[in-house]
């Protein structure tokens, strides 16, 4: 890891639409050739060409790989400290780039939801890493950096304030505005279809424990929200939140990993806040029915087919009117021994799913790079508050337009 590299940070699949905008970020957040040293990398030259005159640069570095090559991957990962990828479905394209980076000593992060696939990384990949000294940190994006890095912060501060961890976080969406991903939805897609064909994946589906390590995949929480409550701790009906099955199992392995400080007993659930009253209620219910139809019937039927339709494409996105026009504004209540509770607030500039995602996937690559000595000293297959801690949330706070309060 101390041997010098030609680069900081390579943006792996730049050509795709989150990829540019993280090139996009970079070029302005940190200009070519500067304290981050990064490139561009993708599959075809053109493409590359295409997007470096876009963003108006054409100093911007260039790196052409094959990624059904090993060899082409061996080759890209060496020239850099750290791949930032955002080629997805990552169960289908990114198992040969992480192999390659633990093999050849080099950090790794990415925007993978897919907990599938992660469980695959984690069997294959974790101990090599930790012996290698290799930091592989999945889920840089919305999900689930707000989830896993706002539990990180209400508990810091329910420890300053109140002398105690929480035994207990309900994050709680209050608001959001964005378009859905074309890209989460093909993830989740495929994540349905290997759950169809494979009864492992299944059951890794209904254990909401199952990234934990092997051996403690056990807990007291019994899965996602599936249905309308009541929620008084948030004065609010609540409905299910569709990144809850990813966001929840990496709080909880986040938990595990760091070697269980807020106890055994800790429980985590994320939800949709709709208001209180009868309004509340209704809303609460059509954000259950819409949030159901996203995952009904089997992949490749009519219905799905039809669904499809009205869903955006893989590489389609929001125009740049619409990002800037979104945002994320999340609650975290925790729940104290001493019957106690402590509000914190996690906020973002941009949309969730391409916006915000692609600042803090940029920072996420960027204190890997630029930060080791002031982050954990851990490794192995991670996530982004136990590999980054603090270091992160001062860089997103600083740079990518989030805002961790108390309320």
């Amino acid at each position: 890891m101390s041997e010098a590299k030609e680069f900081d940070v390579i943006i792996w699949g730049a050509t795709g639409f989150t990829g540019r905008l993280v090139a996009e970020y970079y070029l302005k957040q940190y200009g070519v050739n500067g304290d981050l040293k990064w490139a561009m990398a993708g599959r075809s030259q053109s493409k590359l060409e295409q997007v470096r005159a876009e963003l108006g640069n054409n100093d911007v570095p260039m790196v052409v790989a094959d990624s059904h090559n090993r060899k082409s991957l061996d080759s890209l990962v060496n020239r850099t400290k750290v791949i930032c990828t955002t080629v997805g479905p990552y169960a289908k394209y990114g198992s040969e780039l992480v192999a390659a980076c633990v093999e050849n000593g080099t950090d790794y992060c990415d925007l993978a939801g897919e907990m599938q696939w992660i469980n695959r990384m984690i069997a294959a990949h974790h101990q090599q890493a930790q012996q290698k000294g290799v930091r592989i940190v999945h889920c840089c994006g919305f999900d689930s950096i707000p989830s896993d890095l706002g539990v990180y912060f209400l508990q810091q501060q329910a420890k300053q304030q109140k002398g105690d961890y929480c035994h207990t976080v309900k994050m709680r969406v209050y608001g959001a505005k964005g378009g859905f991903s074309g890209g989460t939805y093909d993830s989740l897609n495929n994540l349905l279809i290997e759950a169809q064909q494979d009864a492992e994946v299944r059951k890794q589906l209904h254990n909401p424990y199952s990234l934990n390590p092997e051996g403690e995949q056990s807990g007291q929480d019994k899965g996602e929200l599936r249905s309308v409550k009541y929620d008084p701790d948030a004065e609010s009906w609540i409905a299910p939140f569709v990144m809850e099955g990813i966001n929840a199992r990496v709080v909880r392995r986040s938990h595990a990993l760091a070697g269980y400080p807020y106890g055994k007993q800790f429980q985590y659930s994320e939800a949709s806040m709709t208001g209180p009253g009868f309004g509340g209620r209704v809303k609460a219910v059509i954000n259950w029915l819409v949030t159901g139809a996203l995952t009904a019937g089997k992949p490749g039927s009519f219905y799905r087919r039809q669904l499809e339709r009205f869903l955006p494409k893989p590489g389609e996105g929001p125009s740049a009117e619409e990002r800037e026009a979104g945002f994320f504004n999340l609650r975290f209540i925790g729940l104290t021994n001493d019957g106690e509770k402590i509000t914190a607030k996690v906020t973002g500039d941009r949309d969730p799913g391409y916006g915000s995602t692609s600042k803090m996937l940029g920072e996420a690559a960027a204190c890997l790079s630029l930060d080791q000595a002031s982050t954990p000293d851990v490794s192995g297959v991670l996530t982004p508050s136990v590999a980054l801690g603090d270091t992160l949330l001062h860089r997103l706070e600083k740079n990518a337009g989030l805002k961790f309060t108390l309320r």
